[in-house]
């Protein structure tokens, strides 16, 4: 079961906010002192901004979502109740962990209070009570909670009950309320402390946290402020887990009325909590009484002086504020710089002056891209394994610090799409987004805000320093999105290939061409992975079309349903294509512990009264890699690839050489030929008609899109039962890859392909031959070498199930995915980089090599 994620703009803000501001007479740019431009200071430790999340209705009131129904009487209930003790297990171990961090909390304050007789104390018993205020007793009822629930689930059956903990848990969620209510005060008594004494500076940065009991590494060190955000976090986490329970719970089962009531306790008190702290909302007062609230904030790639930057944007309800983070010394406070800011009420999308140059944006080879990708898949699972190992802690800082560095290049250089936006004045900003869904958001964010009755604001450059330094509090994105910054105990995400069936959407008003496209995030960032034809003329359109998705530690799916715009008037002067209207969108969660299932889950994704109904299914990585020994003697889907041109009496498979054709035919100058995902429907009935060997393959193949074509030739290599570079030269492979001598390695790499089976080596010339023709149309296609080398490096080469674990213990998906996964592209590239290489001259120039490999 896939559960939806909460609308982000619903979501309640950071408590922390800042009463001082003034409004007044200044220049919108501000310009930078300094020419340097660094990627914002990245804190590792594990902030986030406090928020509880509440559902609310379409007209932003809070509403209490309807509790979950539970399993019905004499269903699965075996299944239910290992679920339901997945579910509690999950939570015990993130309960040891919240434990740890609260006593981490706790541990100064003793010696505090010790010093504060003394004649230098550190803090006076006053700032102690206020800064530490209900954290023992918070920690005192999550001990009790942890050592009843503990037992329960070492004991597990269909008998225990654990609701009355859960019900005894939400009745004295009363002493949170005290907490959030303490909450921004104890932050600020706590920055002003650590400003005034560098003891206590010391001791609130350096807070060590036990890790659990099954971890080798003893204890992290986490700030002071990440662990008074741990509570008004925790709230949240438990009523999702409610939510959870009650799913897989029977109606009939005691634990059901008592976790309802739970559920009805924690919904009652976070929606209490966010009408408490709303009027508030992060905002900062004008001279006028006016509040000036923070709605939208995040890090955004700009295009300034045609290089890119990364910057920290600031919506407020009445101007938008550009900033970077400025340099400062160790231990010093964190300062924005303010690079720009335009009032809402003379902010415009449309160029005033349609002659405004577009600046030279440098976009990176995709190559460049995807292999900082694999370098990144590599870092991750390198971290795992020094994690388990002994001592592994400062090699596993190191590795860490080295991945932010990947990660936030990669943050930097990837996004493409334009976002320009425009001052009264006609001057024009650029900034770059990974996604049609983030610019969308931005934009309609603004829109809403220019409905009202904005009055032009103009600020002096007291006021707009007042108002930048008020950014550092009022932020809610505190990290730029790479996976350094996350908590170990958040989710990592998922990897392997997400299965999408996009059905039909209705709640169109007027008929309209349609279509949608597909998002899931990665590294940070989101990315368009899928498309489905246009439906023409409907308010009801019907595709009904699969698509395979690849996912690299994804959390969320999003969906966008689009008009179609044949006005060619309408051209974005950014990108030269036509922009299509944007009818609504939405996203759900890819949630890890209940995705993992083998059937078809159906849902709904409501966006502006529109309704897209689609279903889904999740393939693990280390399952969709394993390549299945296979008996199968007819088709050609699964069998030797020997078998297949002995029964054809051919030298290349004929699904081989009839897909290569209709490609070259009609799809080499197709953009992004072999990366985008074909309709896996029409790939799986191509499947089926070459394995039937159909009469009608050949008027099948000119009519179908040269995706699906494309795709159906993937799909054919990756389902041999052996790679078709072959198991047994694998570890040849990746050792002549790795050798420097450039003479040693061609003398290799020539051998290995004369070591082949004629049939393996012929369909792999044929195939190389093919990929170079390809890429020699690379300024149409964009499909460079290094991008084939990609695509097909892995599926030519990856071995059998029985050969890549042999000798190794590959301990997740994304390892199977990093191991080797370099040096199988760079094989595939070496070959295509050669000169051409002929089957008759190989056999012929028989080198004086032992023929044992």
């Amino acid at each position: 079961m896939l559960s939806k994620t909460l609308n982000p703009n619903l979501v309640a803000p950071d408590f922390n906010y800042n009463t001082d501001g003034y409004e007044g007479d200044g220049a919108e740019d501000v310009k930078s002192q300094d020419g340097s431009e660094t990627l914002p200071y990245i804190d590792e430790s594990p902030t986030m901004s406090p928020q509880l999340c509440v559902p609310q209705g379409p007209d932003g009131e809070t509403v209490s979502p309807t509790p979950p129904e539970g399993l019905p009487h004499g269903g699965d209930l075996e299944k239910g109740l290992e679920m339901k003790k997945l579910v509690l297990s999950g939570f015990l171990a993130s309960e040891e962990i919240y434990l740890n961090q609260l006593e981490a909390l706790l541990l100064p304050i003793r010696p505090l209070k010790a010093t504060v007789q003394t004649s230098q104390p550190v803090l006076t018993m006053s700032q102690i009570e206020t800064i530490f205020y209900k954290i023992q007793d918070i920690f005192e009822i999550h001990k009790e909670f942890y050592d009843a629930l503990l037992p329960n689930i070492q004991q597990w059956d269909e008998k225990v009950t654990v609701g009355h903990l859960f019900q005894k848990l939400a009745s004295q969620l009363g002493v949170y309320k005290a907490f959030v209510d303490n909450y921004k005060v104890a932050l600020e008594t706590a920055e002003k402390c650590s400003q005034a004494n560098s003891q206590f500076q010391k001791i609130s940065e350096n807070l060590k946290v036990k890790c659990p009991k099954d971890s080798k590494d003893c204890t992290t060190t986490v700030s002071m402020e990440a662990l008074l955000y741990k509570p008004i976090d925790r709230v949240t986490r438990s009523t999702l887990v409610l939510h959870d329970l009650l799913k897989h719970t029977p109606k009939d089962h005691p634990d059901f009325p008592l976790l309802q009531d739970a559920l009805r306790i924690s919904q009652n008190f976070l929606s209490s909590i966010n009408e408490d702290i709303d009027p508030r909302r992060t905002a900062v007062t004008t001279p006028k009484g006016e509040a000036r609230q923070l709605v939208k904030d995040g890090f955004l790639v700009e295009v300034s002086e045609s290089s890119r930057k990364v910057r920290h944007v600031f919506l407020f309800t009445d101007l938008l504020l550009c900033a970077k983070m400025k340099k400062t010394a160790v231990g010093r406070h964190q300062q924005y710089e303010c690079k720009w800011y335009i009032p809402l009420a003379g902010l415009t999308f449309q160029t005033l002056d349609e002659s405004d140059p577009c600046p030279n944006i440098q976009v990176l080879p995709e190559h460049e891209i995807e292999e900082m990708k694999i370098k990144i898949s590599v870092l991750k699972s390198e971290i795992q394994k020094e994690k388990k190992a002994p001592k592994g802690q400062s090699r596993v800082e190191r590795l860490r610090k080295k991945m932010n560095e990947q990660e936030s290049w990669l943050l930097l250089h990837s996004p493409t799409i334009p976002f320009r936006i425009h001052n009264k004045h006609g001057k024009s900003y650029l900034f770059l987004l990974s996604s049609d869904y983030e610019r969308s958001e931005w934009r309609e964010s603004i829109e809403k805000l220019q409905h009202k009755d904005l009055q032009a604001c103009v600020l002096s450059s007291v006021e707009l320093q007042v108002l930048t330094s008020s950014c550092f509090k009022l932020r809610t994105v505190h990290n730029i999105p790479v996976t350094s910054n996350k908590d170990d105990e958040e989710t990592p995400g998922l990897y392997g290939f997400l299965h999408v069936i996009v059905h039909s959407a209705k709640g169109f008003k007027e008929s309209a061409n349609l279509y949608c496209t597909l998002e899931v995030d990665s590294y940070g960032y989101f990315v368009s992975k899928a498309k489905t034809r246009v439906f023409r003329d409907t308010t009801e359109p019907q595709w009904n079309e699969e698509f395979e998705i690849e996912l690299e530690g994804s959390q969320y799916l999003r969906i966008l349903c689009y008009e179609k715009c044949y006005d060619k008037s309408m051209l974005n002067k950014d990108d030269n294509e036509i922009v299509d209207k944007i009818m609504g969108k939405g996203q759900v969660q890819l949630d890890p512990q209940t995705v993992q299932s083998k059937n078809w889950h159906m849902d709904v994704i409501e966006m502006n009264g529109i309704k897209v109904e689609f279903s889904m299914k999740f393939t693990s990585r280390d399952l969709s890699l394993k390549r299945t020994p296979s008996k199968k003697q007819s088709g050609v889907f699964g069998v030797k690839i020997s078998v297949v041109t002995k029964r054809e009496r051919s030298k290349v498979p004929y699904i081989v050489r009839q897909c290569i054709e209709e490609v070259e035919k009609r799809g080499i100058d197709e953009v992004g030929i072999y990366r985008i995902s074909g309709v896996a429907t029409d790939i799986q009935a191509l499947k089926a008609a070459f394995d039937t060997n159909t009469k009608d393959i050949l008027v099948m193949l000119s009519d179908m899109d040269i995706n699906a074509i494309a795709g159906t030739l993937k799909l054919y290599f990756r389902e041999l039962p052996e790679p078709l570079l072959t198991d047994r030269l694998y570890p040849a492979f990746m050792e002549g890859i790795a050798l420097s001598d450039p003479a040693a390695k061609e003398n290799c790499m020539m051998h290995l392909l004369r070591s082949l089976p004629d049939p393996n080596l012929m369909t792999f010339l044929t195939l190389l031959d093919h990929l170079k023709r390809v890429a020699e149309k690379e300024p149409i296609n964009k499909m460079s070498l290094h991008n084939l080398g990609t695509v097909f490096g892995p599926t030519l080469l990856r071995p059998s199930e029985s050969e890549s674990t042999k000798g190794q213990h590959i301990t997740s998906a994304s390892d199977i995915w990093s191991h080797d996964v370099m040096a199988q592209v760079q094989v595939l590239l070496y070959y295509l980089q050669h000169p051409p290489i002929s089957f008759a001259e190989l056999k012929r120039n028989t080198l004086y090599f032992s023929t044992d490999v």
